[in-house]
């Protein structure tokens, strides 16, 4: 009955099994290894395109780091207000990026309105020093709410950031999740879609400690490799990352996991749905269920074990609560069974 996040999943068995592998004898440093080099090999062949990737330990690090590429003097970067990088990463973009700031931008669905993107950017003209310069678009997908960006939207996005000459960039910690939903390749939700970069995720899908930052643009590495060893995390023993990607990458191994989730959060809606006692808050792409239900009644399945959180109400979400209710969040994860969604419907309907 664990819903918490699936970064409280542990991981697969196979990787695993990669790190005990490639945990003995010798290595070159500093993601110069063998093995680091065959994975920088393996996605240039998953994005089908010529692509540098830089390993880092956690999502947070790739999402700000590569802010951090991009940032100029009074940069501004253009995000949804409900976005990961505005609201749970603790000021890390700013601070690593030496203080460049977030311009939130509304829409609905936790998705970026582009109509609204254009009308923020064109509040910075590079001409007037005051405001400070536009520097990036960042996009989260699979979004906070569950939604995925359509290749439709992406390509939007895309259209807004170039009229701006600025890069974009994807925040993809749930990055399978939403491919595997949308049924495309990895080079069709990104690249081929104006996408520039992409914080391409795999700890919260089956890895112990495996992110890595994924540019299409080499025009934006200029500094990058100083950024990624003042921030402290250009990791000694890279391999240890690369041999987490060499499973996760291995026979689809990552795909096959995003499936198992979405399917088990499609089954826990479903689940969810049947039930007299909660109701559910809106439709997800995702792994991500959301629902409402009395606040003494929910606090009563957390006494018996269940876990899950509550959420705040996107824009463009908004239901009828009453003042004794609450949205929640509820996160299926590669380790979900039905037997865990069997339990928490007993909690619920007993």
């Amino acid at each position: 009955m664990i819903f918490g996040s699936d970064n409280w999943s542990g991981a697969a068995p196979e990787i695993s099994e990669a790190l005990m592998r490639h945990s003995t004898g010798l290595a070159v440093a500093y993601g110069d290894s063998d093995l680091d080099k065959s994975i920088e090999n393996r996605f240039n062949e998953v994005f089908e395109t010529d692509c540098a990737v830089f390993f880092v330990g956690t999502g947070t690090a790739a999402n700000s780091l590569a802010i951090a590429a991009t940032m100029k003097p009074g940069g501004v970067v253009f995000c949804h207000n409900e976005a990961h990088v505005a609201a749970s990463e603790g000021s890390a973009p700013e601070f690593l990026s030496g203080g460049g700031r977030l311009a939130l931008v509304g829409g609905n669905h936790c998705k970026i309105d582009p109509e609204l993107l254009d009308k923020t950017a064109g509040e910075y003209p590079q001409e007037f020093n005051h405001l400070g310069q536009a520097t990036m678009v960042t996009m989260t997908q699979a979004t906070e709410a569950g939604t995925v960006y359509s290749l439709d939207e992406i390509s939007a996005l895309s259209e807004i950031a170039k009229k701006y000459k600025i890069p974009l960039h994807m925040d993809g910690a749930r990055f399978a999740n939403a491919l595997v939903k949308l049924g495309c390749t990895p080079a069709e939700m990104t690249w081929k879609r104006g996408v520039d970069m992409v914080s391409f995720g795999a700890t919260k899908n089956g890895c112990w400690c495996a992110e890595a930052l994924v540019v299409f643009n080499r025009d934006l590495l200029s500094h990058f490799q100083f950024i990624r060893k003042r921030s402290g995390h250009l990791f000694s023993k890279t391999r240890f990352i690369s041999a987490q990607l060499e499973a996760y990458l291995e026979d689809d191994l990552w795909l096959k996991l995003a499936r198992h989730s979405n399917a088990m959060g499609a089954e826990l809606e479903k689940t969810l749905r049947s039930s007299n006692h909660v109701r559910p808050a809106w439709p997800s792409d995702s792994n991500q269920v959301f629902f409402i239900a009395d606040k003494t009644k929910a606090q009563k399945w957390l006494d018996k074990g269940a876990r899950f959180h509550p959420f705040p109400t996107p824009k463009g979400m908004e239901t009828d609560i009453t003042e004794n209710e609450q949205v929640y969040r509820l996160v299926a994860s590669f380790v979900t069974q039905q037997n865990d969604i069997d339990a928490l419907s007993e909690i619920i309907n007993s």
